[in-house]
């Protein structure tokens, strides 16, 4: 009888035998979602304050200008709107203080030849000395106002400082129409002062642009 179990075992399939013992157990397997090396994502990057000044300078007419003008100021580092207006104001002023300080130095000297033709350029050398004063003077007169306009945006009354810049860049102008009416009397209208006019009314321009972006952004 055991001959026979043994011959009729050696003829079943082998799958038949296997699955007589059981199904095999599933290996599980785990995975890595969830549990691989977690990402540091890098925090977004700061607002600088050179997007701050490009923005600004974005809606002026002199972007180059501006914001060389507001860059070079180290208080444009925390400045807002109004604070960059300050900024380009002052040095709307240092432009004019500048102009005052160019007249006044070509007035003095003015009118110094020593040559055997001295005396006969004298009447000429008068006359430009004294416009050459008063364009120090009408300079003097843009660095009033401009300091005048500093004290209104402090106050944020931006239509006054409006005013006073405005009336800044038009005081060069009286010396340049005042050197053209006394010609050939007066002379040329010097280049410094032709350089100095046109970057104080470019400076001017910038300021007076961004004092109507503070004013907008403030009411």
């Amino acid at each position: 009888m055991a001959m026979v179990v043994l011959l009729l075992l050696s003829l079943l399939p082998l799958s038949t035998l296997g699955s007589r013992s059981g199904p095999t157990p599933a290996v599980p397997h785990h995975g890595h979602a969830g549990h691989g090396t977690p990402k540091h994502s890098s925090p977004p990057p700061q607002p600088t304050t050179a997007e701050l000044v490009r923005s600004t300078c974005n809606s002026t007419a002199y972007y180059d200008l501006c914001v060389s003008a507001l860059g070079a100021d180290p208080s444009s580092a925390t400045a807002d709107v109004r604070g960059l207006s300050t900024i380009a104001v002052s040095a709307a002023a240092a432009n004019a203080s500048g102009g005052a300080a160019t007249a006044t130095a070509l007035a003095n000297g003015n009118g110094t030849a020593t040559s055997s033709n001295a005396q006969a350029a004298a009447p000429a050398a008068t006359a430009a000395t004294a416009l050459l004063r008063t364009c120090a003077a009408k300079y003097g007169q843009a660095r009033d106002a401009l300091a005048a306009a500093g004290d209104s945006i402090a106050q944020q009354d931006y239509d006054f400082a409006s005013v006073h810049v405005s009336a800044a860049a038009e005081y060069p102008q009286v010396c340049k129409a005042l050197f053209r009416r006394q010609k050939p009397a007066g002379g040329q209208y010097p280049t410094e002062l032709a350089a100095r006019e046109e970057a104080l009314r470019q400076l001017c321009s910038v300021a007076l642009d961004i004092i109507a972006l503070a004013s907008n952004t403030s009411s």
